[in-house]
């Protein structure tokens, strides 16, 4: 990947400040987009019959998604909520970045098939809080881009087989980020709504800055 001169900006669940649109749709997608982001961060859940769709919650308007048929979902899914991993993937991999984060274990061959059917061009990292969800990617692709999540203040990275650590905003500190540097890890964090913590998580070397407030975001860069 070419050198930036800026990170990459990504929407949180798409544009997720702009709550007149439900996030993790192709809506939310669309107009993060619009303002000027790299790409987006979604969440990727799994059905009954193991079917990816993009959902942040396990419970879903009273439904548990995991034991939910496609029948259940079917009218929801027409109102564009609940879209599909594959869908998403047709119609953004060619146009955007993206950040794949899989809540549940089980999706992992999905991903890794869906991903050699739709490779995203402007590149991608598959994200997870579950150290074995990334473990099992690896088992099963060597070249998947793989990304580390973590809200808590120690939490063991280091022997995990990945190439982005994603700690929260208020986590990213001179220390971790000399620390990721050393170990030859690219870092990115989230949630970055404030001006002075886009300024401040650039200043540290974070190379992916993913923000619910994506027009605010992008239009923190022409100051810096």
């Amino acid at each position: 990947m070419p050198e930036r001169s800026r990170p990459l900006l990504l929407g949180h669940r798409g544009a997720r400040a702009a709550t007149e649109i439900p996030e993790n749709t192709l809506a939310s997608f669309d107009l993060c987009l619009e303002h000027g982001c790299d790409g987006f961060e979604f969440d990727v859940r799994r059905t009954a019959d193991g079917t990816p769709i993009i959902c942040h919650d396990a419970i879903f308007r009273g439904v548990l998604l995991a034991q939910a048929s496609a029948r259940d979902l079917a009218v929801w899914q027409a109102q564009g909520l609940l879209p599909k991993l594959e869908h998403v993937l047709q119609r953004y991999a060619d146009r955007c970045f993206l950040d794949i984060e899989i809540k549940d274990a089980g999706l992992e061959h999905r991903v890794v098939e869906l991903l050699r059917r739709f490779p995203p061009v402007r590149g991608y990292v598959v994200s997870s809080f579950l150290p074995v969800v990334l473990l099992r990617l690896r088992e099963l692709d060597a070249a998947v881009e793989l990304g580390f999540l973590w809200d808590q203040l120690t939490t063991p990275w280091h022997a995990l087989p990945v190439q982005w650590l994603l700690p929260e905003c208020r986590l990213l500190d001179a220390t971790l980020a000399a620390e990721s540097s050393a170990a030859g890890k690219r870092i990115g964090t989230w949630t970055v709504n404030q001006p002075v913590d886009v300024l401040r998580l650039r200043a540290l070397g974070a190379e992916m800055l993913i923000s619910d407030d994506t027009a605010g975001l992008v239009n923190t860069f022409p100051v810096i």
